[in-house]
């Protein structure tokens, strides 16, 4: 088989030249190579597109730094009420009074309710 065929003729008789001497007509996917020009034309589309991305990249970095400086506060007030609802309690530091009576020892909060009460250690 001939690499080219009809090519003495201008395209629209080629077409027909193809046609009429082709024993069937069928769609076809293949590759179609780029001239020169085209292919610096691709070429140069690549760059601007990734030098596009990159600057869209760049954005999205600066923009999550902003979003998770905004989020984090949040989810460790979430995470705070979570365990506050989990354990139907909230954790408390602040001065507590220890009692200790008979063996025992006793600790209250500045309300006066007993926060914890356990035996008594020696010391």
């Amino acid at each position: 088989m001939d690499k080219q065929l009809g090519k003495e003729y201008p395209p629209e008789q080629r077409i027909q030249f193809l046609k009429d001497n082709a024993d069937k007509i069928e769609k076809k996917t293949y590759m179609s190579r780029f001239t020169p020009d085209e292919l610096r034309q691709k070429k140069d589309q690549l760059a601007e597109t990734s030098i596009s991305i990159s600057e869209i990249e760049d954005e999205k970095k600066e923009l999550l730094v902003d979003i998770k400086q905004r989020l984090d506060p949040l989810q460790d007030t979430r995470k705070t009420l979570l365990k506050d609802i989990k354990h139907k309690a909230e954790e408390v530091k602040e001065e507590c009074f220890k009692f200790i009576e008979n063996d025992e020892v006793a600790y209250y909060n500045a309300e006066g309710d007993l926060i914890e009460q356990r035996p008594a250690y020696p010391d």
